[in-house]
């Protein structure tokens, strides 16, 4: 048995995302954020296949998302509060990873695995910002999902899809823990 890391036990145990209009600059500079893309990119891939790249969005390119949102909700029906909130956030924003599921083609690795494994992606960008010294936050909104929108505005193919847009940023204060999963509720241990 490998020895505990308890240091990174306990960053996982009390870790926790921060709420995206909490983040401010400064944000991490080109070097740390390579550090931290390369610290999410070691989530397991089976097959070694990849199937994941990084969109980075500055503060210019978060203020083009936030100013194309309003004609593209209205345009597809999304009510006025919907498109208000991520309009904020976006306008707010200093800097996201835009993480896009890219899928390959393969015999041995189903695409849903892969997909997952996109996931770990997501969370271990966050966690790695974390564990930084940065706020970050895993956000999604209906445009992320809006084939016309990613397609247009973020260039993606069309086998491609956006799994997650990673905020991250500074914050004055962490903020306080939400309730976490009853382990016992959720856990069947009869097969032990």
């Amino acid at each position: 048995m490998s020895q505990t890391n308890q240091a990174a036990l306990d960053f996982m145990l009390t870790r926790r995302s921060y709420p995206a209009q909490a983040l401010k600059a400064p944000v991490p500079n080109r070097d740390q954020l390579q550090t931290i893309l390369t610290a999410a990119s070691r989530s397991p891939d089976h097959g070694k296949l990849e199937p994941w790249r990084f969109i980075v969005l500055g503060r210019d390119a978060l203020q083009a998302v936030a100013d194309a949102l309003p004609a593209e909700g209205k345009r597809i029906g999304i009510p006025q509060d919907k498109i208000d909130k991520p309009v904020m956030t976006y306008s707010g924003a200093q800097l996201a990873v835009v993480v896009v599921c890219s899928p390959k083609d393969s015999d041995k690795v189903p695409q849903s695995e892969q997909v997952f494994a996109v996931g770990g992606v997501c969370l271990g960008l966050v966690n790695a910002a974390l564990a930084s010294g940065f706020g970050a936050t895993w956000l999604s909104g209906w445009f992320s999902h809006n084939r016309d929108f990613i397609r247009d505005h973020f260039n993606l193919a069309d086998h491609e899809t956006i799994a997650g847009i990673v905020h991250i940023g500074s914050c004055d204060a962490i903020p306080s823990d939400r309730p976490r999963p009853d382990i016992d509720a959720i856990t069947d241990w009869s097969v032990l």
